[in-house]
């Protein structure tokens, strides 16, 4: 125990509740929303096999890393780094990297609860009916008004944000706990009720096809980091969640093993999601490359069309809120403990402050996606926070973390931390967290700096 450590009251009291977090933190928008139009506009299956590649080779190596400072400094992002410089004698502007995560953890937060609202917004919509046999065109001529309405979004918006803060707000095990035995089952639940609906009402002859059948001459350089940034993203690396729940682990877990079971579940429920949307869309002749508006309009399109689609609808963005909910909370938990840690303030006033930022960035957003805003206008600044945050933070705070896991800190250190894992374990994730990770995040970034013609 160090002078950082968490209390024994601040750590969840079993490994399944620990698994059940990051599982909760990892499955989200980027599993419902940013997974299936991605997968949409890069070809399907190639871009699945390079996602899943990606994610065990590079992600899940970072993702172990972060758990494995979180759990040494048993504090927040910013302390157990601060914790780990100290023990292997490095310089403390490593803690740089905890307050870039917490930092980039808010800003993805701000447009992650504006597009939960609009999921909040459409599980109503579906419940009266809105979209009752309504054309294509009808349904995306909704979505354009939607946006272009700032008061309904950012009443949505506000919704969502308050109903994660009160999660965060009751702390580690009344709050967090709490949710992720909420979440997890409730969204295994929905998805089994929708896949049963998808079965019977979509093309899934055409959804397999789509998904599962790899085609070579699609599969591209640009296809594996996309994949590769996705990865990131909806594994939650980069943001300061491993860092932070790594320290409320209990004692004694297979930190390597806990993490590949997170792994593996947010890849299932990914694809199941897929087998979800696509034979839907497929069925109703609407193209799976909808980009963003895929999942607002050819989804609500889909189900509109359908017997019980109205019901079996509202539980699809009832489940987008479900797993939206479980990341807004995991993003924004790293930053109010570094704000409790650092600035001496109540769980309460770190909340408060958190939320605030987030809710006027995403004010601004919404603003910005309203007629006669300028450089706003189209949501261009939607797609700046995006790019910004998938392109270049994510992948400069996982790279740090790998440089300092894998090359600076003492790997008798490392070893305490993973001693439930065999040796041969050790070995592999320290070998790709040195060579394989920094190199592929590299060229991640070699990829954005060329995309912005810097």
């Amino acid at each position: 125990m160090t002078a950082t450590a968490v209390g024994s009251f601040n750590r969840w009291r079993s490994r399944t509740t620990f698994v059940l977090a990051l599982s909760a933190s990892a499955v989200g928008l980027g599993n419902l929303w940013r997974f299936s139009y991605l997968a949409g506009e890069n070809g399907g299956a190639p871009f699945v096999v390079a996602y899943v590649l990606c994610l065990f080779l590079v992600a899940v190596p970072v993702l172990v890393a972060e758990v494995v400072i979180g759990s040494h400094g048993r504090g927040g992002p910013v302390a157990a780094l601060r914790w780990a410089a100290d023990r292997s004698l490095l310089s403390r502007a490593w803690v740089t990297l905890g307050w870039l995560a917490c930092g980039t953890g808010v800003l993805i937060l701000a447009y992650y609860a504006v597009i939960a609202g609009w999921a909040l917004a459409y599980a109503r919509f579906m419940q009266l009916g809105t979209f009752s046999a309504a054309s294509a065109a009808l349904v995306g001529e909704h979505f354009q008004q939607f946006l272009v309405e700032p008061a309904r979004q950012v009443y949505w918006q506000t919704l969502f944000l308050l109903l994660a803060g009160a999660f965060v707000f009751f702390g580690v095990r009344r709050g967090l706990g709490l949710l992720v035995w909420l979440a997890v089952p409730g969204m295994l639940f929905l998805l089994g009720a929708l896949l049963q609906f998808s079965f019977a009402h979509g093309d899934m002859a055409a959804a397999r096809e789509f998904l599962f059948s790899v085609q070579w001459a699609d599969f591209d350089s640009r296809t594996v980091l996309i994949a590769l940034g996705h990865a990131f993203f909806t594994l939650g690396v980069g943001v300061g969640t491993g860092l932070s729940y790594g320290a409320y682990a209990p004692p004694r877990i297979p930190i390597g093993r806990s993490v590949m079971a997170v792994a593996v579940f947010d890849t299932m429920i990914a694809l199941l999601v897929g087998v979800v949307v696509f034979p839907l869309v497929f069925a109703n002749n609407m193209s799976p490359a909808g980009g963003p508006g895929l999942l607002f309009i050819s989804v609500p399109y889909a189900f509109g069309n359908l017997l019980q689609g109205e019901l079996f609808g509202a539980l699809f963005f009832l489940l987008v809120v479900l797993a939206a909910l479980g990341s807004a909370v995991a993003m924004i938990e790293p930053a109010v403990r570094a704000l409790m840690q650092q600035a001496r303030l109540r769980r309460g006033t770190s909340v408060l402050v958190v939320l605030s930022i987030a809710w006027i960035l995403g004010l601004t957003l919404v603003l910005g996606m309203s007629p006669g805003q300028g450089w706003f206008a189209n949501g261009n600044l939607f797609a700046f926070l995006d790019a910004i945050t998938a392109q270049w933070l994510l992948p400069l705070v996982s790279l740090g973390t790998a440089v300092l896991v894998g090359w600076r800190l003492r790997p008798e250190i490392l070893r305490v931390e993973l001693y439930r894992e065999t040796p041969l374990f050790f070995s592999l994730w320290r070998l790709l967290l040195r060579y394989l990770a920094p190199s592929a995040i590299g060229l991640l970034i070699l990829l954005a700096l060329v995309s912005s013609g810097i």
